[in-house]
């Protein structure tokens, strides 16, 4: 099994250097692919002084962080692809922990499973840093083991119900193969979950695994991509996630998920108290509508603020989630 780290960048050499300087120092041998997209600064003269530590491609015109995402992949030859945003980093043993629970769900395969459904996504805990590196918070752990192997046929229904996150890039690895079948990421969601996205089609072709490890650095500041949107349009795109996800749960599931009608008025209570935290009144009126009546939409929203990261969210997940 080999990984390729492809990142990402655009003008950031600062911080682009950290990125570059965690992926070389991982604990196990790995591929970094730098795609620059088109940067006017000095990435280019500090990326080609690397030599073959790297392998760099320079888009000739600006194409956005999907398409240099899928350069990237296009252009790595690793069996698994680690995605790394220029401003993010990783821990020196990233890959290592990674390549063991993929090479520990191969083995549980081979043992237990009928169908012998392999991995083809993986993610792990993250923390939160301030660009100075500071840390902030971190992501909460799934539950008690160290890791979790999740069967295909769960997937979907943990993600529609956000009790199986996989998260930001910097989090996430995924089998290079799939990632190709399915077409890469999307370029009309730029920035805006075309992350997530993927991991939605990804998720039809074979299992999850979590690491209860904290293994990747994302890094919090006003220059991140996702604050170039309005509130307004991060709520449509979140509503368009959950309508991907729910036409993908699986039909042993259906029984036991509220209403898509549902789901959508509890996104937008979501993204409504969010506009009023941030004093957008104009953004709390444009999304507050008839949702507010719904009673199950407010349950949502109630599971939601007091089931992250508690007893009872990981009380769920032990449910349906093979524990190693």
């Amino acid at each position: 099994m080999k990984f390729s780290v492809v990142i990402t960048t655009y003008n950031r050499l600062d911080l682009l250097r950290r990125a570059i300087d965690s992926a070389i120092n991982q604990t196990t041998e790995c591929e970094v692919v730098v795609v620059d997209d088109c940067s006017w600064d000095d990435t280019e003269a500090y990326v080609k002084s690397l030599g073959n530590q790297v392998v760099y491609h320079r888009h000739e015109v600006n194409k956005g962080h999907a398409a240099s995402v899928n350069t990237g992949v296009a252009n790595a030859s690793g069996d698994w692809i680690k995605f790394l945003d220029d401003d993010d980093y990783l821990a020196a043993n990233c890959l290592e922990e990674m390549t063991k629970a993929i090479a520990k769900h191969a083995q549980l395969n081979d043992v237990y499973s009928e169908n012998n459904s392999q991995a083809v996504i993986c993610s792990c805990i993250a923390a939160q840093v301030h660009n100075n590196g500071e840390h902030l918070s971190r992501t909460p752990n799934l539950g008690s083991g160290s890791a979790f192997y999740v069967p295909q046929a769960d997937i979907h229904y943990g993600m529609l119900l956000e009790l199986l996150p996989f998260g930001t890039p910097v989090q996430v690895a995924c089998r290079r193969d799939v990632f190709l079948k399915v077409g890469a990421w999307d370029s009309k969601l730029d920035a805006n979950c075309d992350d997530i996205d993927c991991w939605i089609r990804i998720a039809q072709f074979g299992d999850a695994i979590f690491l209860n490890q904290c293994l990747a650095y994302r890094t919090i500041w006003a220059g991140a991509y996702n604050h170039k949107f309005s509130l307004q349009k991060r709520l449509d795109t979140n509503i368009l996630m959950k309508e991907k996800i729910y036409a993908f749960v699986n039909e042993k599931h259906r029984s036991n998920i509220p209403a898509l009608a549902d789901i959508k008025n509890y996104l937008k209570l979501h993204w409504a108290i969010v506009a009023l935290k941030q004093r957008k009144i104009n953004s709390v009126v444009q999304m507050l509508d008839l949702c507010v009546l719904s009673p199950v939409a407010w349950q949502l929203l109630l599971n939601a603020i007091f089931s992250r990261g508690s007893n009872q969210k990981n009380a769920h997940i032990q449910k349906f989630i093979l524990i190693n």
